[in-house]
């Protein structure tokens, strides 16, 4: 059986994003969900600048990410882990773009790409959120790098799966 959600951005209403409707007059775009089909990460301009967005699709409305969107950085490409607790996304401040992943767990925010001297895009994690890959213009040509953030990385898993 299938539910539909629209993803619609274009209809009258002014929805911000703490209301339930994921519909808005405003841009809504670059979707990615969770491996476990719960959570839908999104990029707006819903609240006047761009922005990421999560939208619950259990309980059909949007959820605080506090630390994640700050001051005058521009958010771009969110990707999900397997249940939404890590979100990795590309920010821009002053043009200079940087990958970062944010922890739901712990409302913490890391910077994935420190001292990275190339131009990036479309990072995109692994459903464990140990891994990130993403494409990159270091040798003058768009190749794809993997970012192995170490064992020490808290795994995302679901409820009460084994640890091996």
């Amino acid at each position: 059986m299938f539910s539909a959600v629209s993803l619609n951005g274009c209809n009258s209403s002014n929805v911000s994003s703490f209301s339930t409707s994921l519909n808005s007059r405003y841009n809504d775009e670059q979707p990615a969900i969770s491996g476990d089909g719960r959570w839908l990460a999104m990029v707006s301009n819903r609240n006047g600048r761009r922005e990421i967005l999560l939208y619950d699709l259990q309980l059909r409305n949007f959820v605080d990410l506090p630390g994640l969107n700050i001051g005058n950085a521009i958010n771009d490409s969110p990707s999900l882990s397997r249940t939404g607790r890590y979100i990795a996304y590309i920010s821009s401040i002053q043009g200079r773009p940087d990958i970062f992943i944010y922890d739901r767990a712990t409302k913490q925010t890391q910077l994935v790409t420190q001292g990275y001297r190339s131009w990036l895009r479309n990072p995109r994690i692994s459903p464990d959120g140990r891994y990130i890959v993403f494409e990159t213009a270091k040798r003058g040509q768009w190749d794809i790098e993997v970012i192995d953030l170490g064992i020490r990385t808290e795994l995302d898993r679901p409820d009460g799966e084994v640890v091996q």
